[in-house]
């Protein structure tokens, strides 16, 4: 990234994230956000996207950010959460395809009413901006480098945060156009309840693919 011209620099990490949006680990986080701000009204549907999209590029950054200070450590720290997150994938999908996914939301709903709205859109960016895509591993790398090499100072981190934050921002992007296309944001969020089975298929697939690929996929320099 370093020998990169600043709009290199920029352009990269924006691929990135547009190309990471349709990776298997990616697509189960879309998926639970557009079920999350089902039935809102227009505004309260932009407003909360974008909430989502501001608070994970933050944090995504942010980790950018940790990278560079604790060098390969992160690398450790970022297979656990692809794990976690897909264990989470793979139990929303056993309770779809046992058919109480709807009575579990009943259930919870009072307990879960203080995540609705902004609060929950919020909280949902900070626990997604834990699942970085595969494809981010250069700019992860790129910043795990910058420690490892003695190289940690104050242009490193700002580095590392402006890469993950771009990254992170692109990441969701393509959910913030969805939300001008209205039909379609809500005619995806209704496949729960259309086609349980088959949701609850499809998030199972992807947690396997996401806890598989934390356990088996080496992340290292080149």
């Amino acid at each position: 990234m370093t020998g990169l011209s600043l709009p290199s620099a920029l352009l990269v990490p924006f691929g990135l994230g547009l190309l990471g949006f349709v990776e298997p680990c990616t697509i189960g986080s879309s998926l639970i956000f557009i079920k999350h701000i089902e039935g809102r009204g227009a505004g309260g549907k932009l407003a909360e996207v974008g909430l989502f999209a501001a608070t994970r590029a933050v944090f995504i950054g942010a980790l950018g950010t940790l990278a560079v200070a604790i060098g390969s450590a992160f690398l450790g720290f970022q297979k656990a959460a692809w794990i976690a997150l897909g264990a989470l994938y793979i139990g929303l999908g056993i309770l779809h395809v046992a058919g109480r996914a709807g009575r579990l939301m009943v259930a919870l709903g009072p307990r879960l009413a203080w995540l609705s709205g902004l609060r929950g859109s919020a909280g949902l960016g900070v626990l997604f901006g834990l699942n970085i895509p595969a494809c981010a591993a250069p700019l992860l790398l790129a910043s795990v480098g910058a420690a490892t090499a003695g190289g940690a100072s104050g242009a490193s981190f700002a580095l590392g945060f402006a890469s993950l934050a771009l990254f992170g921002l692109a990441l969701s992007l393509p959910l913030v156009l969805a939300v001008l296309i209205a039909p379609a944001l809500d005619w995806t969020a209704g496949l729960s309840r259309r086609a349980p089975l088959w949701t609850g298929v499809a998030l199972i697939a992807l947690g396997v693919w996401s806890v598989w690929f934390g356990l088996f996929v080496r992340l290292g320099p080149a």
